[in-house]
């Protein structure tokens, strides 16, 4: 039995995630994303050949490449695969840091209830007024080029029963495992090694450059997405808590489609 007041009963103070680990964990969630699609195109020319014994391998890789470049399939593909590698990522986050979950300042995860419930009306603030401003900020920018999000294109064009369900995984899942990914493990690895200005400056700027895949390295979008990215890490560490910053994410991604779909 430990005495009270001796080394060995003496708390651990929880370790800060490293920088490394952080970065890995950003870069594989997006690579599980690649992953996903790389395995719905094999499961489709597995079926296509198993149907079509004597198709030649370079029609059924025509014919595979032609029905993912279909709307219905990528929104299918997210559907299904997003809400997967969220949980993947979710288990191996509170496996590698579970004394970080519900710690609420850095480099705890922030899992736990903010400060104060003013919080989440400083985000649903901060989730309506940034859309409007960050598509004023790339329109000056883009100089009358248009500017599409490939998560908007598939919500335009998806079959209506897609819509829905797309939408969802789109408006909470995606906040989700993104602020965990990136204001929580990467924020918190940034802050124990450098100042909070520099922090929330790096963690913009990558959040801003990942996404900039899915919008075709439109660079124009990138101030907008940066500008955003610190309005979410100004949430975390004012709020104490990781759930204002998702709630803003949601709200952003729900006026970007509640316009898309009013538009269309």
């Amino acid at each position: 039995m430990f005495k009270p007041g001796s080394p060995a009963a003496a708390p651990t103070l929880a370790k800060a995630p490293g920088l490394l680990q952080a970065l890995g964990l950003v870069l594989l969630y997006f690579l599980l994303q690649v992953g996903a699609g790389m395995l719905m195109g094999f499961a489709l020319g597995v079926r296509e050949k198993m149907r079509h014994p004597q198709l030649p391998f370079a029609d059924v890789r025509k014919h595979v490449l032609s029905v993912l470049q279909q709307p219905d399939s990528n929104a299918m593909l997210m559907v299904i695969a997003l809400p997967s590698i969220a949980l993947l990522l979710f288990w191996l986050v509170r496996r590698w840091w579970p004394v970080l979950w519900l710690q609420a300042e850095p480099p705890g995860l922030g899992f736990s209830a903010p400060s104060t419930s003013r919080w989440y009306y400083s985000a649903l603030l901060v989730g309506v007024v940034m859309p409007p401003l960050g598509a004023l900020l790339t329109q000056l920018l883009a100089h009358g080029h248009e500017v599409t999000q490939n998560v908007q294109e598939l919500s335009q064009h998806a079959s209506g029963y897609l819509r829905l369900p797309l939408a969802i995984v789109a408006v909470s899942v995606g906040p989700m495992i993104e602020e965990l990914m990136f204001r929580g493990v990467l924020l918190s690895a940034l802050l124990h090694r450098m100042s909070t200005g520099l922090s929330i400056a790096l963690c913009a700027a990558l959040f801003g450059v990942m996404h900039l895949v899915g919008l075709d390295f439109q660079w124009y979008a990138l101030p907008n997405l940066m500008l955003f990215a610190a309005a979410l890490c100004w949430l975390r560490l004012k709020s104490g808590s990781l759930w204002p910053a998702i709630l803003a994410h949601g709200m952003y991604n729900l006026f970007a489609l509640v316009a898309l779909f009013a538009a269309a």
